[in-house]
């Protein structure tokens, strides 16, 4: 199973988010928020240790006063991750963070204020070397683009878009990134279609208040499914109403879905039926559990009966198979071990790890060697 995606991206510029680039040739970076409250400042830390635990390139906090400025100063001094701070209304917050060291500004022209104060973020940004999002919603366009539509679309969405872009390029300013957000993926695979046929800078996707985690994640998938099958993308946000650790795992097993990156281990497990031998649901939720922790790329076939299972296994890096009256393994397309149902998790579990440290040995001597 291992091939590469047959996905052409779309040709962009890259920009730095910290050390993070975004755009360019670099890999589709995939990003959550914070929910904590910013002032907050012990608990915001713990989350985004958290985030970034699961598997974030990039963090967003709201800094919605110069009290959660103040508590963003704070948390840059405790965390290495690159931060964004999402920013709306009062341009001296954009001033302050920047001064505090943030990786990125978040930011909607058009409720910054008046041209003078677009150009002093925008001064401030150039002058630090700090990139901008520019982020379109659907749900907060611009009273005269409201009215001219009726109602939120795909041409209302791309037309504020670039009335903001036409800020940047009279102050020929480029290191900026782009999304054009809405609830409904209609809507927001449309306009990104339309921008990203028309300009080169980064895009950054989501589905805007996608829903839960079952509803959001299937809404989410879709939408930014076909994006990214379009070759359009270059970071990702999942919208959830959920823990935000969620939000990088399921943008991981996007990305790992259509081969654009990999991390941890991909599992390819049958659903189970009446053949299977051992119990693949609750085999699978603890071997899930057990394994959050490992980032090395790795392919695990769980199929519970001999129908589908060797040809499966025979895919993967490490397969198991049910049978009667002990499972096979399979390590490397061939035959392997058998174990008994009683000790099945707890052996298989051993063996994957033992797999993964001797995928970090290689990787090690590839890196040594380079």
């Amino acid at each position: 199973m291992h091939f590469e995606s047959p996905i052409k991206r779309r040709i962009s510029r890259k920009i730095m988010v910290g050390n993070v680039p975004v755009g360019g040739d670099a890999p589709i970076s995939v990003q959550s928020m914070t929910n904590t409250e910013t002032c907050d400042v012990d608990a915001t830390i713990a989350q985004i240790r958290a985030i970034a635990n699961a598997g974030a390139d990039i963090v967003r906090v709201s800094v919605p006063s110069m009290d959660a400025a103040e508590a963003f100063k704070s948390i840059r001094k405790q965390i290495d991750t690159p931060l964004v701070a999402d920013i709306h209304f009062d341009y001296k917050i954009a001033l302050k963070v920047a001064e505090y060291g943030v990786d990125c500004l978040r930011i909607n022209p058009g409720n910054i204020g008046n041209k003078d104060r677009i150009r002093e973020v925008v001064d401030c940004a150039r002058d630090k070397n700090i990139p901008i999002r520019i982020g379109i919603n659907a749900g907060s366009l611009e009273k005269d683009l409201q009215k001219k539509y009726g109602e939120p679309t795909p041409a209302a969405l791309v037309e504020s878009a670039y009335r903001q872009i036409s800020y940047f390029d009279e102050l020929d300013f480029q290191n900026f990134k782009l999304s054009l957000k809405a609830s409904d993926i209609f809507m927001t695979v449309a306009a990104y279609r339309t921008i990203a046929s028309q300009i080169d800078n980064p895009l950054h996707l989501g589905i805007t208040e996608a829903g839960g985690l079952r509803s959001g994640t299937v809404k989410s998938s879709i939408g930014l499914g076909i994006l990214l099958m379009d070759g359009i993308g270059d970071t990702i946000r999942v919208s959830l109403a959920a823990d935000p650790v969620q939000e990088i795992k399921v943008g991981w097993d996007m990305l790992r879905s259509l081969k654009l990156r990999n991390r941890g281990i991909n599992f390819i497990a049958c659903p189970s039926c009446s053949r299977q031998n051992f119990d693949v649901i609750k085999t699978m939720n603890q071997l899930e559990e057990r394994l959050e922790d490992v980032v090395v790329p790795l392919d695990v076939a769980v199929i519970g009966c001999v129908v589908n299972g060797p040809g499966e296994a025979k895919e993967a890096d490490l397969g198991l198979t049910g049978g009667t009256p002990n499972n096979l393994i399979y390590e490397d397309g061939k035959p392997s071990n058998k174990l008994k149902n009683s000790e099945l998790v707890d052996e298989f579990e051993k063996q994957i790890r033992s797999k993964v440290a001797q995928k970090e040995k290689e990787i090690e001597n590839l890196i040594a060697k380079s």
